[in-house]
């Protein structure tokens, strides 16, 4: 109950979210017909009360139903009065009250409410504004404030005191544009500008005084461009449905300076965690062929203490970064995808140096860790079906079939000495032996390396290595590597070849 739960109301949040988008705009009445006919085009269930007066069109009793799958309820919402006035030049403005309670419940088998909470919801009042026509439309919606934050919760018979949970997210600067096309599809163009995004969250178990946390950040320059389309009729619980109908996102966020802080207490138990940045962007895309994300943040700063932690950890970096790509569900044939980690310049905390090279031995420079990897393959089983991954992962199934590996970047530095590498590889599954059951691969890799001898003298001083072992690690490398450009600067390039063969700078060595 919990996954499916918790996966398919997101999937409802988002789209309650997104329908903003598909208003359109001739009159008041067509702005509402066109948000009504894509909630329930998605699977929804919407019930109103609707009056026109004068230029005026009001909606009211706003109840909008979405089932779980697999029969485990419904996510039911309440949305405040809308107002829709026909402006007399062909846009309309759409408007919530400045203050206004959006209710929620999960509803289970019986439609006996799980729990249930309101939400309230401040702006200084600003009017969405629609033009164009319900084929093509622009909407337009810049308050100064947009703030949402948690009124009540309630559980079956008991309503939990105000300290139990609290919530506030608030965006001041709000600058967004939406550009939609209806045809086959609802395509659609957006921009948005956010000045400032703040939350605040806190816990207080209301048993135990001593049970207890907070956590809250503020990020500055929030930035949106991407565009999409949605199906005229889809599940929005089922992700693989809606993608094979046809839809599709892409988009970069990128975001300025942030801070964040934490702070806990479990009985006697105690943390706070506390970091900055200044800024960077995440890249993501949605669609029938692939699955991409892409993050990057820049000069990151974060500090961590706990009580069951001997001393206080620091931490800092220039870049932090991960992406993946893959296709979103299992194919016949080869789809592009990619794998990597950013980790640049951090800085290890001097704590930790003094355990590990209490001699000072070794260079305490920043290190990096660098890999970036893409390829071809295909997906075996669907990974994003919680129960089909986890079946697999008990079963011990290979998730997905790679055909070719490209090295993009290979960086790895620290402790004076630094690996750098490129490669381009085919992978051959008709053989399964030269390599212990891995199919052999085919190509050639370009690797560089700087300070390996330097480093190997510092682990004898340290007594981490014997003078045998360092003797033969510097045969190995003499083995698979020749003299590079500078002092103690190596390089080799490591071809594998048609049936299981190796050969290093051209030697054979398998």
């Amino acid at each position: 109950m919990s996954v499916s739960f918790l996966r398919n109301s997101s999937i409802a949040a988002l789209t309650i979210f997104s329908a903003q988008s598909a208003w359109a705009d001739i009159s008041a009445q067509d702005v509402w017909a066109e948000w009504k006919a894509y909630l329930e085009g998605s699977g929804y269930t919407v019930t109103s009360a609707e009056v026109q007066s004068g230029d005026t069109f009001t909606v009211s009793d706003l109840t909008m139903t979405v089932p779980i799958p697999e029969d485990e309820g419904a996510v039911q919402v309440h949305l405040p009065t809308l107002t829709f006035v026909d402006n007399g030049d062909g846009s309309v403005n759409a408007s919530f009250p400045a203050a206004s309670a959006i209710g929620f419940e999960a509803l289970g088998e019986t439609e006996k409410a799980i729990f249930a909470g309101e939400i309230t919801l401040r702006t200084d009042g600003t009017a969405a504004v629609f033009t164009g026509d319900p084929d093509d439309m622009t909407y337009v919606y810049n308050p100064d404030l947009f703030e949402m934050a948690l009124g009540s919760l309630t559980t079956p018979g008991d309503e939990l005191p105000p300290e139990f949970f609290s919530a506030v997210v608030s965006m001041s600067d709000l600058n967004s544009t939406t550009h939609m096309k209806r045809g086959e599809t609802r395509t659609y163009e957006q921009t948005y500008d956010i000045g400032t995004l703040s939350y605040n969250f806190s816990f207080q178990d209301p048993t135990n005084a001593d049970s207890k946390g907070t956590m809250k950040a503020d990020l500055e320059a929030l930035t949106f461009k991407g565009s999409g389309a949605l199906p005229m009729e889809f599940d929005a619980t089922d992700l693989g449905s809606m993608l094979a109908a046809g839809t599709a996102f892409e988009g970069v966020f990128t975001f300025g300076a942030g801070k964040s802080s934490a702070t806990g207490n479990e009985g006697s138990n105690a943390f706070e965690f506390d970091s900055t940045s200044q800024g960077g962007s995440f890249e993501i895309a949605m669609n029938a062929d692939e699955l991409k994300y892409d993050f990057l943040q820049k000069a990151t700063e974060l500090s961590m203490s706990a009580s069951d932690l001997p001393f206080p950890i620091a931490f800092s970096a220039a870049e932090l970064g991960m992406k993946l790509q893959t296709p979103p569900t299992v194919t016949e044939d080869d789809r592009d995808m990619a794998v990597g980690i950013t980790l640049r310049d951090f800085n290890v905390p001097e704590a930790l140096w003094a355990l590990a090279d209490p001699t000072g031995a070794l260079p305490h420079d920043p290190a990096s860790i660098v890999l970036d990897l893409s390829g071809k393959g295909r997906l075996l089983i669907d990974v994003f079906d919680p129960e089909v991954a986890a079946e697999a992962g008990i079963e011990g199934e290979t998730p997905a079939l790679l055909n070719s590996v490209v090295i993009n970047q290979l960086l790895l530095r620290a402790v004076g000495a630094e690996l750098t590498g490129n490669g381009a590889f085919e992978l051959d599954y008709n053989d399964l032996e030269s390599f212990d059951g891995l199919p052999a691969p085919v190509g050639i890799a370009n690797l560089s390396l700087i300070g390996a001898n330097g480093l190997i003298d510092n682990l004898i001083k340290m007594g981490l290595l014997v003078d045998s072992d360092a003797t033969g690690a510097r045969l190995m490398m003499g083995l698979l590597a020749v003299p590079g450009e500078g002092e103690d600067s190596l390089k080799s390039e490591i071809e594998f070849g048609e049936g299981g063969t190796v050969s290093a700078n051209g030697q054979r060595l398998k």
